[in-house]
Order: C-alpha cells, then structure tokens, then sequence
C-alpha cells in the first residue's frame, strides 16, 4: 500500500475520526500496522497537550515507533539552555487560560506530527486542524447505534444497557466539544473524504479501502485545487438534462383553504 504515485505526491497523515463504538480506533491501529506508519492515538496526544515536557517513560505508550515519534515532538517544544543540562520547556504566554494554552499545544502537537509524516491520528479535533491540509487524508467511522452497543459490550464487557449509556455520554461529550471550541459538528460529512460505515464493511475491509484513498488523494497532490471535484476528466452532456419534479401537490407550500 504506497503513499507515492507516479504524477502524483506524497500523503503526510491521516486523521480517523469516529462515532464511539464504531471500531474507529481499531482500523486506525490495524491501518498503522500495514503502512508501517505511526499510530499517534488519542491518550498519546492529550499526554503531550496536558504537559509539553512529559518523558519518553512517562507517556507509556506500547509502540515502539510511537515511542520514538513523541520523542521527536517533544524535542520540537524543547530548547536547552546552555548553562543547564535539563532542558526547559517553552510554555504559552501567561495571559492565556489554560484551555487556550491546551488548545494551542493540541494544535500544534497534530500539525508537528502531520510535518514529520506517517502518522495515522485518532481523534483529537485533527481533522480541523489538519483541514487544509491536501496531503492529509481524513476519515469518519460510523456504525448504526445497536451495532455500536453490541461492540462496547464486547470489547469492554458490559451489558447493553451500560454499553448505550457509555457511548451517549462520549458522543455527547464529544459533540459539545466540537460546538464550544470549534463551533462545527464533528459529524458534518463535509469534513471528511472517506465516511465508512462498519454496521455494513468489516474493519479489515475499512483499512483497505483507506488505503485506497490514500492513494488516490496522492495523485491529485499534483494537481492545481480548481482542477479537483467530480467534473474532473468529464465531458458536457451531449444533450439538455431533463428535470423530473415530484407533482405540485407534494412541493406546494401554500396552506390549503
């Protein structure tokens, strides 16, 4: 599964975000494994957020490429002072609140890691972040509400009822969080270039077609933005398109007499 095509450029990152339940942040460790790419998951990237001089054995993160990878963002906050021997952390002005400089930090841990590359990153508000970003691919993963509380049950050994309670408290935090930070819904699909939906594809079958279109987002790194969209390497029609409207009846907004 490359990320370079001929003609076309390289993709930096891809961002996973998810309905809770939805296998999200399983695809998103099983794409890392088959692209050899970090897995930069949502406790690694509030860890650095919350603390900008956390250790390499203070984040505890199992992966070994991740290990290294924090390593390097941590360094990109850090600057030794040459009197010292321990390095000293560049923190934000005092003035800001702490949620401002949560915000700040969160910001720019996600794009140091899109800079670096490879990195597949969960959640976090990444694909705002990133949104402008063309060598970032992102993606949403959704699934039906049962399917979501039958895969907390199993996952986290719970009965149904506490498996639904658990994913309305997380999507419920979570889409509070988008409208005061952000002010956007995490779920608008305008956001995203893959929506896949695991109550129909099965995980493995959402990492390939990820990879898919990461692929195909590569070749269009090379070409200019007004050439992108779905008339691209179209023809005109070769008649006048015909509009078939539903009858008056149905579309009439007038109040009846």
């Amino acid at each position: 599964m490359s990320t370079i095509q001929p003609g076309g450029g390289e993709m930096k990152a891809i961002t996973i975000s998810r309905l809770y339940g939805s296998g999200g942040g399983e695809i998103a460790a099983r794409l890392a494994r088959r692209l050899n790419w970090h897995l930069i998951d949502h406790e690694l990237v509030a860890r650095v957020a919350r603390e900008l001089g956390i250790s390499e054995q203070q984040a505890e993160v199992q992966d070994e490429y991740a290990k290294g990878f924090i390593a390097r963002v941590v360094s990109q906050f850090v600057t030794t002072v040459p009197t010292a021997a321990a390095p000293v952390v560049q923190v934000a002005p005092k003035d800001q609140t702490d949620q401002d400089r949560y915000q700040e930090t969160l910001r720019r841990v996600v794009e140091s890691a899109a800079d670096t590359g490879r990195a597949v990153i969960v959640g976090r508000a990444s694909q705002i972040i990133l949104a402008k970003r063309r060598d970032v691919l992102h993606v949403f993963i959704e699934a039906p509400l049962q399917e979501r509380i039958a895969y907390v049950a199993l996952r986290e050994n719970l009965d149904a009822a506490r498996a639904r309670d658990r994913i309305q408290l997380k999507d419920g935090d979570r889409s509070r969080y988008f409208q005061t930070v952000y002010h956007q819904d995490a779920n608008d699909p305008m956001l995203y270039d893959l929506v896949i939906n695991t109550g129909v594809l099965s995980l493995d079958r959402a990492v390939e077609l990820i990879g898919l279109a990461l692929e195909e987002k590569a070749q269009t790194l090379s070409l200019p933005v007004e050439a992108l969209g779905p008339a691209r390497g179209l023809a005109r029609y070769p008649g006048q398109p015909a509009d078939f409207r539903p009858p008056a009846r149905l579309t009439d907004t007038q109040p009846s007499s």
